[in-house]
């Protein structure tokens, strides 16, 4: 999964990233105008930018990659081993397995 925010005018130096369980949070602040500067149009946002997303549990919180290029913070985010489809080894009672090649999903569904 790919989050991506925009963030025009922000120093990368300024970015701070936190993960506490599942719950991401990304913070930024933009400098403010020169109070002695007389802004004829200003179209970006400054200030404190703040925002939590909160993950699901089948993503990898642990292997949450970050980059910031031309004031887009991409956050790339695998999903977790445990909630990939894998195949179930079914004991046929004689000392033997049989492969099934169907996911858990499709086992329980059936």
């Amino acid at each position: 999964f790919v989050v991506e925010f925009d963030l025009p005018g922000i120093k990368a130096d300024s970015l701070d990233i936190d993960i506490e369980r599942n719950v991401v949070t990304v913070r930024a602040e933009s400098p403010g105008v020169d109070p002695d500067r007389e802004m004829l149009a200003a179209e970006r946002p400054r200030g404190v930018f703040n925002r939590q997303l909160v993950l699901g549990e089948n993503l990898d919180t642990e292997r949450i990659l970050a980059s910031y290029q031309e004031g887009v913070l991409k956050l790339s985010i695998p999903v977790a081993e445990r909630a990939k489809p894998r195949k179930i080894s079914v004991d046929r009672g004689n000392n033997g397995h049989q492969t099934i090649n169907k996911t858990a999903h499709e086992i329980i569904d059936a």
